[in-house]
C-alpha cells in the first residue's frame, strides 16, 4: 500500500546560514553602524539583541528576509510577544519547532478524514503516516493540505509505492 509521511522540521544547515547572512547584512547597514547589534543561534531559537526597541523589529524583519532567500519557512517560528529589556540591551527570541505536537497532529488527522478522501492517517510519535490503495489519493491528500490553514510548515516524504 502506498505511504508518505507529513513531518514538519526545520533544515537547521540553512538556518545557520540565514543567520550568517543576516550578520553580515547587519554589518553593512548604515542604521547600524555603531550600534552594538548580534544575532545568535543555539538550539533551533535565534536571539536578536540590540540597544532599542524598534531596532530589534527592524533585525526580525532582516532576518525573515534571509530565511526566505535560504528557504527557510518561518511561519511556525514561536516568537516572543515583546521584546525582553536588560541592562542597555532590548533581546528577541525566536524559536524555530521541530516535529508536529500532538493538537496540530490531530488537527491533520482531522482536516484529511473530513475531505472524505479513502486514506487513513495516523499519527506516529512527531509525524503523521498517511496510507491509501491509490498514489492518486495520496497526492490529492497532499494537495489539500497545502491548501490547508495549518500554523506550521509541513514537508511530505517517505513516499512509498
Amino acid at each position: 500500500m502506498p505511504t508518505f509521511d507529513i513531518v514538519s522540521e526545520v533544515d537547521e544547515v540553512e538556518l545557520r546560514h540565514a543567520v550568517e547572512n543576516a550578520t553580515r547584512e547587519l554589518g553593512t547597514r548604515f542604521d547600524f553602524r555603531g550600534v552594538e547589534s548580534s544575532i545568535e543561534l543555539k538550539d533551533l531559537t535565534v536571539t536578536l539583541k540590540t540597544q532599542s526597541d524598534f531596532q530589534v523589529r527592524q533585525m526580525e524583519e532582516l532576518f525573515r528576509g534571509a530565511c526566505v532567500k535560504r528557504g527557510v519557512d518561518a511561519s511556525g517560528v514561536d516568537i516572543e510577544d515583546e521584546p525582553v529589556h536588560s541592562g542597555k540591551t532590548y533581546s528577541l527570541n525566536m524559536t524555530f519547532k521541530q516535529g508536529i505536537d500532538q493538537p496540530t497532529a490531530k488537527q491533520i488527522v482531522k482536516l484529511i478524514k473530513d475531505s472524505k478522501i479513502k486514506v487513513q492517517a495516523s499519527i506516529q510519535g512527531d509525524k503523521v503516516r498517511v496510507t491509501g490503495k491509490k498514489r492518486d489519493e495520496l497526492q490529492e491528500t497532499i494537495a489539500m493540505l497545502r491548501k490547508a490553514d495549518i500554523a506550521l510548515p509541513l514537508q511530505f516524504e517517505n513516499f512509498r509505492d
